[in-house]
Parts: C-alpha cells; sequence; structure tokens
C-alpha cells in the first residue's frame, strides 16, 4: 500500500482514469512560491479543514526535502476504522453509507498515528481527537498545550504565512467562514499585532457547508485563493452514539441546575445528549420529568442548591446558548422552544430587557438584532447541518452568530460589561475523565504525560463560571472507568496530571448525584465528594482521607446505594415507557445495526478476560441458531453471515447470536 502522503490528490474521470485538478495545482504552486522553503499553514480546528488541498500540500512537501511544511491546527477528523473481524462487518458497511466510499480523510493525520510522517513535514495540533493518538511519538512531542482562546496568538508566535480554509458560498456570492471562524479573524489581527505580514488566504467552497451570514461572512476578496471544485466528498459528520442509564442520570441531575432565562454552555457526547434530552423533557413533558426525577433524587424539589440555582419548571422565557461549540444538542433544544433567550449588543438595553423594563426601543432592538445562539465553531450530524443552512441567514427568525473564539470563550476587556449581562445565570456544562476528592479535574491527560485529548476551552469556562457573578461551572463524569473486565473508580484521591485545579472547583455532577463544592473547606469537599462516588470504591478512598488527616471519619451510609444495580433498577422502567430512548437525539444506525451495536458492546465485555471468554465460546458451542427470530437472523445478514463460513468465522457468529439474545429489548 503507498502512503497516503505520496498519493497527489486527483479527480476521477467518468472513465475512472484520474485527471490532475488544474486549480488546485495552480493553487499549490502560489503557495509554495509565497512561502518558499518554510510553509508555515493554519488550518481550522474540526470541519473547517479543506483534506483535499492540504493532502496535496502535504504530498507535494513530501517530495521535495528542500521544503518544510508545518500544519497548526486541532481536531483533524478521520472515518473510523476497524480492528478485528467483527468490528470490521459491522464498521465498513456503515462506514461506506454514512461518510461516503469517496471521503478523503487527512493523509498527514493518518501518517502521524502511525509515525510515518517524513522530517520534513511537522503537524503541531491543540486538542487532539480524543485518545486517537496515544500512541503517537510525533504527535505527543508536537502537541501545543494551549487554551483555547490562545491558540491565535500561538499559531501567530509560529509565524503562519498561509492559511487554508473550508468555506461556504452564499447567494450574493459572499464566502462564510460558517463552521469555523472561531480563530481565522484572531490569527490575522494576531500576525498583525506582530507586525507579520498578512498569510495567504486560500479558501476551498464546499457546497454541503451551511452558509452563516452573521459573524462570518466576507466578502470574496478576503481570500487569495478561492477554490470550488465540484463535486467534493459529503461533509464528515459525527455518528450519534447510544446514551447509557447511568448517563441519562447525570443528565438529569445536571438539568435541575439550569435556570429559566439563563445561558447555556454544553459540549459534545453521550453527557452532554443526556442533559439536552433532560432539558427537552423538563421543556415538554413536565410531569413525567419531575416523576423521573422525583425517582433519581426525591429530595430535589425541596433543594436549597436547585431552588437557588435551577428549578424544576418549564422554561418559560427560555435559555441563551453562548458555546464555543454547537452541536446538535442546540438543534434539539430550539426545536423544543428551550432555546429561546435573544441577547442584543446593547448592555444598558439587555439589563432593561432582562428586568421586564424595557423600553419600546429595546423592544424594537431585539426584534432587530436579538440573537439567540453564538458559536465559535460547529460539528455534529448532517441533521444539524440541514438546521444550520435553515437558520444560518441573517433574516431567519432564529438568528445565529457563529464568531470569534475570543468573543466566546472568554469576557474580554473593552465588552466584558456586555458580555456579563448577556450570560446572566450562565451554566457551563463540561465533561472530565476523573475527579479528584479534592475537586481537581482530569479532562485532557495521562499521569505519564501524554495527552488525551487537550484543555480546548474548558479552562476558561470554569474560570468565567468563577468571574460572572451568578454563574457556575459544572463538571460531569462517570464513576467509574470500564477497560476490558476491569473496572477502577474515577473518582480517585490524587493523580498525576491535573486540568482543573482544585483552587477552581464549584460542581461536580457523577451518575450518584451533585457535590457542591463551591467556597466549601476540604473536609465538606471530601464527604460530598463520597457521596456521588461508586460505593465498590468508597472506603477505601475514604480511609486515605483519614490517613492524611484531611477526615477524621467517614460515614458509609452516603454511598451505600451507589450502585450501577441500583441505577438500572431507578432508571429502567422509565426507558420501557420510551422516555429515555437510547438514542434521545436520533440515530444514525439503522434498528438493526442498533441491535448489534448493543450485541457487539456486550460481547467485547464477555470475552474481556480469559475465563469471560472461556464461559462466552462454551455457550456458543451450545447455541441452537435454529430458534433464532427475523430480527435476530436480521442482524446476522448485516453482518454478512450466511451459515456458510469455516469454523472460526461460524464461531464468531454463533458467539454474535448469543449476544444478540442477551440484549434483546425487553
Amino acid at each position: 500500500m503507498s502512503d497516503p502522503l505520496l498519493h497527489r490528490a486527483s479527480r476521477v474521470s467518468p472513465a475512472g482514469a484520474p485527471t490532475p485538478d488544474a486549480a488546485l495545482d495552480g493553487a499549490i504552486e502560489r503557495m509554495l512560491t509565497h512561502a518558499g522553503h518554510r510553509l508555515v499553514v493554519g488550518a481550522p480546528l474540526g470541519l473547517g479543514k479543506p483534506h483535499r488541498v492540504l493532502n496535496a500540500l502535504c504530498s507535494r512537501i513530501a517530495t521535495d526535502a528542500s521544503r518544510h511544511l508545518t500544519i497548526l491546527s486541532a481536531l483533524s477528523l478521520s472515518r473510523p476504522r476497524a480492528r478485528s473481524g467483527l468490528e470490521r462487518r459491522f464498521l465498513d458497511p456503515f462506514v461506506d453509507r454514512h461518510f461516503g466510499a469517496d471521503f478523503e480523510d487527512p493523509a498527514w493525520f493518518l501518517a502521524q498515528q502511525r509515525d510515518a510522517l517524513p522530517p520534513n513535514i511537522e503537524v503541531q495540533e491543540f486538542y487532539l481527537p480524543s485518545g486517537a493518538l496515544l500512541g503517537s511519538r510525533q504527535a505527543q512531542q508536537h502537541y501545543a498545550s494551549l487554551n483555547y482562546t490562545h491558540a491565535a496568538r500561538g499559531i501567530a508566535a509560529r509565524g503562519c504565512n498561509i492559511i487554508v480554509q473550508a468555506v461556504a458560498r452564499g447567494p450574493d456570492g459572499r464566502l462564510s467562514l460558517s463552521c469555523n471562524p472561531d480563530l481565522t479573524f484572531d490569527l490575522i489581527d494576531a500576525l498583525a499585532a506582530r507586525d507579520l505580514p498578512r498569510p495567504l488566504m486560500v479558501a476551498e467552497v464546499h457546497p454541503d457547508l451551511p452558509y452563516i451570514e452573521r459573524g462570518a461572512s466576507v466578502d470574496a476578496g478576503f481570500f487569495d485563493i478561492v477554490l470550488e471544485p465540484a463535486p467534493l466528498p459529503p461533509l464528515f459528520a459525527v455518528p450519534r452514539q447510544p446514551v447509557s442509564l447511568a448517563e441519562f442520570a447525570i443528565g438529569l441531575y445536571a438539568s435541575t441546575l439550569v435556570k429559566d432565562s439563563g445561558t447555556l454552555q454544553i459540549g459534545i457526547g453521550a453527557l452532554s445528549d443526556a442533559l439536552t434530552h433532560a432539558l427537552v423533557l423538563r421543556q415538554t413533558r413536565n410531569a413525567d420529568y419531575r416523576r423521573i426525577v422525583d425517582a433519581l433524587w426525591p429530595e430535589a424539589a425541596t433543594s436549597r442548591l436547585v431552588g437557588e440555582n435551577g428549578g424544576l419548571a418549564s422554561f418559560e422565557r427560555g435559555l441563551f446558548g453562548c458555546s464555543e461549540m454547537v452541536m446538535d444538542g442546540f438543534r434539539v433544544l430550539a426545536e423544543a422552544g428551550v432555546l429561546k433567550r435573544a441577547v442584543v449588543p446593547d448592555a444598558a438595553a439587555q439589563g432593561r430587557l432582562d428586568a421586564g423594563t424595557a423600553t419600546p426601543a429595546d423592544l424594537a432592538l431585539r426584534e432587530a438584532q436579538g440573537e439567540t445562539l453564538h458559536g465559535g465553531f460547529f460539528l455534529g450530524s448532517r441533521e444539524l447541518y440541514r438546521w444550520l443552512q435553515r437558520i444560518g441567514s441573517a433574516d431567519s427568525p432564529f438568528r445565529l452568530r457563529m464568531t470569534r473564539i475570543s468573543e466566546i470563550n472568554q469576557l474580554g476587556t473593552d465588552d466584558a460589561p456586555l458580555r456579563t449581562v448577556q450570560r446572566r445565570h450562565a451554566r457551563f456544562i463540561n465533561t472530565t475523565m476523573m475527579q479528584t476528592v479534592l475537586g481537581a479535574a482530569v479532562s485532557d491527560g495521562l499521569a505519564d504525560g501524554r495527552v488525551v485529548s487537550g484543555v480546548g476551552g474548558q479552562y476558561n469556562f470554569v474560570a468565567m463560571g468563577h468571574a460572572l457573578p451568578d454563574a457556575r461551572s459544572v463538571l460531569l463524569f462517570r464513576a467509574v472507568r470500564e477497560s476490558g473486565a476491569d473496572v477502577s473508580s474515577s473518582l480517585l484521591w490524587h493523580y498525576g496530571h491535573t486540568t482543573i485545579p482544585r483552587h477552581l472547583r464549584d460542581i461536580a455532577i457523577s451518575e450518584y448525584g451533585i457535590a457542591d463544592l463551591r467556597d466549601q473547606g476540604d473536609a465538606d469537599c471530601i464527604r460530598a465528594m463520597l457521596a456521588i462516588g461508586d460505593g465498590r470504591f468508597m472506603p477505601a478512598l475514604a480511609a486515605k482521607a483519614v490517613a492524611a488527616g484531611k477526615l477524621d471519619r467517614a460515614d458509609p451510609t452516603t454511598w451505600a446505594r451507589n450502585t450501577p444495580e441500583a441505577i438500572e433498577a431507578t432508571l429502567a422502567p422509565f426507558r420501557r415507557e420510551g422516555l429515555l430512548p437510547e438514542y434521545p437525539i436520533g440515530s444514525d444506525f439503522t434498528t438493526v445495526e442498533q441491535d448489534l451495536v448493543r450485541a457487539l458492546g456486550r460481547l467485547k465485555r464477555d470475552t474481556a478476560t480469559r475465563s469471560g471468554k472461556a464461559r462466552a465460546l462454551w455457550g456458543a458451542l451450545w447455541l441452537d441458531e435454529s430458534t433464532a427470530d427475523a430480527r435476530e437472523d436480521a442482524a446476522i445478514a448485516r453482518m454478512d453471515y450466511d451459515g456458510r463460513e469455516a469454523w472460526r468465522e461460524a464461531l464468531e457468529r454463533k458467539l454474535l447470536r448469543a449476544a444478540l439474545r442477551a440484549t434483546r429489548p425487553s
């Protein structure tokens, strides 16, 4: 197989023969002429990278040892790849259907995973796809630990001389930075502040990118080169994942702390999906929402924490969204009538609007310029992209602004009063991998220094949670971590890496409850955290606190009911009612594939140990395949088994059938 960096980007003619892209070749030549022998290329985070352009540039540099290319970016997106026979049978058809068979992966990323970047190509990223580059020495050595708000400064300091970006074209010929105005404007300003020349600006128009007018549109002359190839592969769309009952518990707890007429920031993933769904239930099926919350947390209705910081009632005035990332959750919240509080670009007027003393001029300003959602970049499903296309125009009744990350992730200096009044009752809700009982959070790296992802904007949101007068920072975490058959506590005494220090502790939430840590002493903080840890691990953790002199004693009754079985018993009835669906914001998997996702997950857990594998194999050998129903047979057919497999694959088939039967919905 040839190295993807040496595969020259090309189009395929109807006859199937590769044909050169003259416009792309011309753009590459102009980049080389502009930058000389040292190309320092800035590319947007995530969706905004034009893979075709960057792959062609990498291919050219890889064959010319006299030149050096540095790519400065974050979050390179590539299709998932299967590692085993069962995974391959499931993933390959899904990947081709979901991403498109002609999707072009980032060649530099695939090479970096294998430590195969040539010596004259270097990639520096400040945020990595979670866990994808833990084994790459090249990625780990060149990772740049930067807060998102400082990324433009860091890229400018490296002398960026080219920017490449995917853009959308509007009906009037203007261009939109669409998914990524987050750093481009800030980077141009940062370069100018250093008296460095404006970089060569290269755009590739993607026909599927939503045209976003507010905050993201520019004249066509903003870019020096505008490529408009046709066709291009579909946009990268993130497959939506299932949500477990433990994750729903976390989302339900968090939903009680969101205040009507407030502000919401959330990220992506199952915990955010769980929170989103809980907020939708709170708005659209409030009686059912209260039933679920009461079963999970009977004290919620009388809780002082909920009364002061959130609520259980539906949203009358609604929320304003202000988040570095716009994802499917915001679409769902908007469609459910939760996201509807519009803010205006005038601090005094905003204050009067929120106080209920608005003048006719204030109301007119909100009608003309009010905006309900501010974001720095977007990434999600194709359904999200279609929604953004509908609301992206300046005259859309739901107004979205995609803008600089410096406007989203901090209060700023000159505009701090405006940002403060817009972000009233802000809830900055983010996820973390592990927490310590003293309130420190571990979100982006391991104790040995390896980077799992990156800090991104988490520090900024935590800091704003403390800086704004009525805001709270909320960190969500799963109480346990699972690796094969090993289960360990995500709540620790200490850890060798910290993302958020203990002096910024605020609210922590696991599936077992809420710990309000703000302004607490260490002993109270430890007791609160022990109360939301998994009961299997808390006695040893409490003993460490006592031995260190941080506690005199611990009360075991506070964690006695903190078991996975208790979560299952409490929430499973609501799943059977359809109130806590496995895919709360929609699924990219077919019904048959959803059955397979459950079964493959179960099979992976069951065979993680030698004894577990032996039990699974023994059961499979005696499995009667003739008793299968149509649903099971459909799943087996989807995996391309036809009953004529050799013995090894036949055994895989029977193992899968056993897992399908064990995970069949009741």
